[in-house]
């Protein structure tokens, strides 16, 4: 759902539709969709802020773009995310942070988006370039093929054998 870090201001920043599509494969679980449902993602299966994915169990292949808000927030999403292994994840790529360093290595596959993401308001509008990169992180054989086809930008990790 929110893909913007922009503290104090809204989470309702959506991923674009060729993100998925550049991805290409249907995820079982969104744990972090809009309230109204996901908008691009392909899944029959979610959970939105009123649901709060952070207290639901998973299953299958998940989509995650999470409430960026604090460290601690990105923490605890991405410990659930690598304790589930099996998904793909949005995160700012603030290599640097401690969450960061902590979190990437545990991916199997890093797609380092290039050019960076314009996200999209709610009222369907893009937004402006923010002010970060974005970095796909993958685990899991299913999502680590997938972000190492899917031509959104650099690719960098471990490859699994399918």
């Amino acid at each position: 759902m929110a893909a913007y870090e922009a503290y104090g201001k809204s989470d309702e920043w959506y991923t674009p539709r060729y993100v998925f599509e550049a991805i290409g494969i249907r995820f079982d679980l969104d744990v972090a969709a809009p309230v109204l449902g996901p908008r691009h993602v392909t899944t029959q299966f979610w959970y939105h802020m009123l649901r709060n994915g952070l207290r639901q169990p998973w299953h299958g292949t998940v989509w995650m773009n999470f409430p960026f808000g604090h460290q601690r927030n990105k923490q605890a999403w991405l410990k659930k995310f690598f304790d589930h292994g099996n998904g793909i994840a949005l995160v700012p790529d603030r290599t640097s942070a401690p969450w960061f360093q902590e979190y990437a290595p545990q991916a199997d596959v890093i797609c380092w988006v290039s050019p960076k993401i314009k996200f999209e308001r709610p009222d369907g509008s893009v937004g402006g370039s923010p002010g970060t990169g974005t970095a796909l992180l993958a685990v899991g054989l299913t999502a680590s093929a997938a972000l190492d086809q899917c031509g959104l930008g650099m690719i960098t990790g471990r490859r699994l054998a399918a």
